[in-house]
């Protein structure tokens, strides 16, 4: 492996290390602190790159590779392993890629707002990216325990009665789901004798029949856990109370929180319950589907009932799971590249909105706030925040750049053109509208035509929801009231903004890595065989297959 062997084992070192290191720092020595967490994101996106570029094969002959990292010299199923994949590149770069604005955003005032938030961020870092990493069932409920631990302390922070209810919900409803996800993997291991993910796929297939209905309940109590950590309606009503009390750095990482699920979902679903599993093959693609229609509706009629933004974008949140658990639910390749494409698109919009809407209502908050009283309402006051003392100056274009930047958000939650939402919704109604792929007289059936339909009024909501909010935000009579902000305050916006501007001209580039993503998750033979075949070296092992 060209790019250091171990290479692969990084993205949870890395953070581990930091954050341990940043427990031992006095609390006052808070620029030194600032600076380590962020030099530590920095290199975690610099090897996210670098490990998307070899799952992509652009740094050999390869078209696609699968790196096998065996921990302790232990071979699979006995030991722990760390794959990654097509998949899990692209949930590592996205991770870093909110990661450091969310960061950056932070240093102007919210990590001073309480104690360990750097360390709190890295563990959080080191969650997510050993969820994406491991091979292996019982690995991820660490790394799951690993990322809700750090998700509860910050929520929290910056304390405040509306984030201490919010997070006490929060709180109650993941342990509710974390101790579902240790009764899945009870009944799956007593079935079928394993926790290794490419192992279980292939004894899955020879599971008796008398054992396949205990196998299936476990299978569908662990994915319970992750649908409640995905938002999938009636289990999500915890989410937008929490992630709109949250401060907004945080909120904006919490943006692919959600996504640990769908991540979770996706792969067993391809990978265990695809072809050749006999009997289950499909199983719980129909829950999957209605669950992420039903998700959309609601979703979409909490955007528009949303007067602060806060809610709205936390009902945003909803919309992007929902319509990802449809595609996902759907079963189709072509409709997975776009659902794909769309992942990407919506969790930097999403994150970058709720950055933008401290900013936003800043300024209404130095004035006469023209939602003051649906703020009240929906809890949003935000009394509960750190001193704004130096908190910068009015620069003379910042409610340009605000206005800018609200509306290219407004456009990308929309799916309007031309931005990387309306070239995710095409791609994905496209393949709904042609399920032969061929363009030719195929018949569609009447529940994709139903898809489309919530799909398309799901982007309406969004644009009459964000068309409301843009009108009362800023074109209302607001004299003397331009927001005080920093720059590092202004740049993550712009740069996760930036980031979607990127997705759309590479667009082509993009959707061929998702393309060929879906294909390898509808060949679970090429993720079985590299785990299964990695071989021992040394101390550890990181094996290359091609």
């Amino acid at each position: 492996m060209s790019f250091g062997q171990h290479l692969i084992i990084a993205p949870i070192l890395v953070p581990l290390l930091t954050g341990a290191m940043l427990l031992l720092i006095d609390e006052r020595r808070r620029f030194q602190k600032a600076m380590i967490g962020l030099a530590s994101t920095i290199i975690l996106l610099v090897v996210a790159v670098a490990l998307f570029r070899f799952a992509d094969g652009i740094d050999g002959p390869e078209t696609a590779r699968q790196g096998v990292y065996l921990l302790g010299n232990w071979a699979a199923p006995f030991g722990i392993v760390l794959v990654v994949d097509r998949l899990s590149a692209l949930m590592l770069v996205l991770t870093a890629t909110l990661g450091l604005p969310a960061l950056i955003f932070a240093l102007a005032r919210w990590h001073t707002a309480g104690a360990h938030f750097h360390s709190l961020f890295q563990f959080l870092l080191m969650g997510l990216n050993g969820a994406f990493l491991t091979g292996d069932l019982f690995n991820l409920f660490v790394f799951f325990e690993v990322l809700l631990a750090a998700s509860y302390g910050l929520l929290l922070h910056g304390s405040g009665l509306l984030r201490v209810k919010a997070g006490l919900h929060y709180i109650a409803v993941n342990l509710a789901a974390a101790l579902l996800f240790l009764i899945g993997v009870s009944l799956i291991y007593g079935v079928t004798g394993t926790l290794n993910m490419a192992d279980l796929a292939v004894r899955v297939a020879s599971v008796e029949p008398q054992k396949r209905m205990l196998l299936e309940a476990g299978a569908g109590i662990l994915g319970v856990a992750f649908l409640i950590k995905a938002g999938m309606w009636p289990l999500n009503f915890w989410l937008p109370p929490a992630y709109t009390a949250a401060a907004a750095p945080v909120a904006g990482i919490f943006a692919i929180l959600t996504k640990v699920g769908i991540y979770v979902v996706l792969r067993l679903s391809l990978l265990v319950f695809g072809e050749g599993t006999s009997s289950s093959s499909g199983f719980g693609l129909q829950v999957l589907l209605i669950g992420g229609m039903a998700t959309i509706a609601f979703g979409a009629i909490g955007v528009l009932a949303s007067q602060a933004l806060g809610r709205l974008a936390g009902f945003s949140v909803l919309v992007s799971s929902g319509t990802l658990l449809m595609a996902i639910g759907l079963g189709s390749g072509a409709i997975t590249t776009g659902a794909l494409f769309y992942l990407a698109s919506s969790t930097l919009t999403i994150s970058a909105f709720f950055m933008l809407i401290e900013l936003v209502e800043r300024g209404q908050d130095a004035g006469a706030s023209v939602l003051a009283v649906t703020m009240e309402v929906y809890g949003d006051a935000d009394e509960d925040e750190p001193e704004e003392g130096g908190e910068g100056i009015a620069l003379p274009g910042t409610m340009a750049v605000l206005g800018i930047c609200f509306a290219a958000c407004g456009i990308l939650l929309a799916g309007l053109p031309p931005l990387s939402g309306f070239v995710a919704k095409f791609a994905m109604l496209s393949a709904m509208l042609e399920p032969a792929g061929s363009g030719s007289a195929a018949v569609v059936p009447a529940v994709m035509w139903f898809v489309v339909l919530l799909i398309i009024l799901s982007g309406l909501s969004a644009l009459i929801a964000m068309t409301r909010s843009g009108i009362r935000t800023f074109w209302a009579s607001m004299e003397g009231t331009k927001p005080r902000v920093l720059v590092i305050e202004v740049a993550p916006v712009l740069l996760l903004l930036l980031a979607t501007l990127l997705l759309t001209v590479q667009a082509g580039p993009a959707m061929r890595y998702m393309e060929a993503t879906a294909r390898a998750l509808s060949a679970p033979h090429q993720y079985i065989d590299a785990v299964t075949n990695a071989r021992l070296a040394g101390p550890a092992s990181a094996e290359v297959q091609p």
